[in-house]
């Protein structure tokens, strides 16, 4: 059961999914160590043994204690740890913004009448079709302007505390819709799985997904703590809090092994402060930047504000000691909020525009 929940949480599936998973997959029954003949627990069994048996410990407890245990028996006898992400695919198509506020406006409709009854006469149930409206920032205007004056209509006539799951499911669509990045198709992409959002394998392939960032021995590859974070993440942001859970399995690093996407400062002076040696490709670019409002992906060489816009273009010159500099440049009409706030290069476009 135990190696159940691993998977799950690894691979972030629904009971019912883990089960049909390990059914179908070699790997996973070499994990649980059970043959192709034998039978799997029923999917209720996996909610019962955690609410029974487990009570309030957590996966990252259960590791903890199982590494704790392989090093005070000796198994685990590496100081070097290594960190990296991977990404995981969503178990969901990605979606442009105008087909999920129709799937949205369905589910307000669909919950409204089950919930209530019969829908009002003034709700226009005819939603647009914005497939035969060539230009798609109009179609993605007439689908918002749709969903919002829906919105409206339901609003007036539930009340939050009687109607609550007609409430709920206009409250999550509102705050979708107010999510500036979601018109741009950087937010919500789904409405199956909201929490899954679009990262970056290279310049020409995305993902759409997860990324699962985890510290592993560098010798006896045993995980020593994970954590899943949207595919938009960057990697190294929860370095800290890995290196805590790390810390209490009774391991005490000496070397930390990643690639150049962890070579930052606040990653480095932790390291500093493990009194541990940072085994990590020098990257100039990622460490003299405000993390607060742009972030490096290291997979396709791109810079991403805090606005969700990327670099489109790159340049590179040598000064006069022969050293390698790049400036990076954001598209001029995306980023105008960002220029706005930088407080410089008004009117350029270029709200990231410095020597690295």
């Amino acid at each position: 059961m135990i190696r159940l929940l691993v998977l799950q949480y690894l691979y972030n599936l629904s009971d019912e999914r883990v089960i049909e998973e390990v059914s179908l997959n070699l790997t996973y029954m070499w994990f649980l160590k059970i043959n192709p003949d034998e039978d799997l627990p029923d999917a209720s069994l996996l909610s019962k043994f955690r609410v029974h048996r487990l009570r309030d410990i957590t996966l990252d407890e259960i590791i903890i204690e199982i590494v704790k245990q392989c090093v005070d028996k000796g198994i685990i006898k590496d100081k070097g740890i290594s960190i990296d992400a991977t990404h995981t695919q969503a178990n969901t198509f990605k979606a442009i913004p105008e087909r999920v506020m129709k799937r949205l406006a369905k589910r307000i409709f669909k919950t409204y009448e089950k919930e209530i009854g019969t829908l009002p006469e003034d709700i226009e149930q005819n939603i647009p079709d914005y497939k035969g409206i060539e230009d798609k920032k109009e179609a993605k205007k007439v689908m918002k302007n749709y969903l919002e004056a829906e919105i409206k209509k339901v609003e007036n006539t539930i009340n939050p505390q009687e109607h609550s799951k007609t409430h709920k499911v206009v409250e999550n669509a509102k705050a979708i819709l107010q999510d500036p990045k979601f018109i741009e198709q950087r937010g919500v992409r789904s409405i199956v799985d909201q929490d899954a959002r679009v990262g970056h394998k290279s310049k020409t392939a995305d993902f759409f997904g997860y990324k699962n960032e985890y510290i592993i021995t560098t010798h006896e590859r045993i995980i020593t703590a994970i954590t899943v974070a949207n595919g938009a993440y960057v990697d190294g942001t929860r370095f800290e809090e890995l290196i805590e859970l790390t810390k209490k399995t009774g391991l005490k690093p000496k070397e930390v092994y990643g690639d150049k996407a962890y070579f930052r400062k606040p990653i480095l002076d932790t390291i500093k402060e493990m009194q541990a040696r940072a085994y990590i490709p020098v990257s100039e670019m990622a460490y003299k930047i405000d993390e607060e409002r742009f972030s490096y992906n290291k997979d396709s060489d791109e810079w991403f504000c805090s606005q969700g816009n990327k670099t489109i273009n790159k340049k590179h010159r040598k000064d006069k000691s022969g050293k390698q500099t790049y400036k990076y440049y954001f598209e001029k009409e995306k980023c105008r909020e960002c220029t706005k706030r930088a407080g410089k290069d008004k009117g350029t476009g270029t709200c990231l525009r410095k020597r690295i």
